[in-house]
């Protein structure tokens, strides 16, 4: 139960910083009247309630604990019931790749319509949007490689496969929680921001004078 409730967590943290981030370029004008701390604090709430409840259900049901042989990989959960959570997985990653899509449409036509509007140079434009577009891929595609081979794993496999198999592949799944902020932390300069002030107290002069490009989405 609290593998299966990680596990949710962690997509589903990842699923409502892809939704975030989307509105906040769909909805510019109006995201930060709409998005107040007290609603984020009831979205992260609602969402480790949801994740509480699919680490109970082991204990409501989804479980073979008197046959063995009809379990999946994620003892004591049944085959179909963690088929069921793999196919879930893979609409969510379908979803978030979507948005994904969608985030780097916008944001390279609003790199387009600032370089009209401030008259930078094709290059400089260029470059925003590339490092805009390699940061979403960098995270999705670590994403993907983490998830993706346990989702199938669990698709395929069954009790009678070696554990060893079922740790190799959950082990990146659990650790992508942790290579994200990596990543958010080297592409996005609000997060070095806060790091900064963190572990110096201070927020060096570079950070103060950088405007802010598409790149920082």
């Amino acid at each position: 139960g609290l593998l299966l409730a990680a596990f949710s967590a962690s997509v589903c943290s990842l699923l409502a910083i892809t939704v975030d981030r989307y509105l906040s370029l769909y909805n510019a004008l109006t995201y930060h009247s709409e998005r107040t701390l007290g609603f984020t604090c009831a979205m992260v709430l609602l969402m480790w309630l949801l994740c509480l409840g699919v680490g109970l259900l082991p204990l409501l049901g989804w479980n073979r604990l008197r046959d063995q042989s009809s379990c999946s990989i994620l003892r004591p959960v049944t085959k179909d019931n963690a088929a069921v959570l793999a196919v879930t997985f893979l609409l969510l990653f379908a979803l978030m790749m979507q948005l994904y899509l969608q985030i780097c449409k916008i944001a390279f036509r609003h790199a387009q319509q600032i370089a009209v509007q401030h008259q930078f140079i094709a290059t400089a434009q260029a470059t925003s949007t590339r490092k805009g577009l390699s940061t979403l891929s960098l995270i999705l595609g670590t994403f993907a490689l983490c998830w993706i081979p346990f989702a199938i794993y669990s698709l395929v496999a069954d009790s009678s496969y070696p554990v060893v198999y079922t740790y190799s592949l959950a082990l990146p799944a659990t650790c992508n929680s942790l290579i994200n902020p990596i990543i958010y932390a080297f592409r996005n300069p609000d997060i070095q921001k806060s790091l900064w002030l963190a572990c110096c107290g201070c927020i060096p002069s570079t950070f103060s004078s950088r405007p802010r490009t598409s790149s920082d989405v």
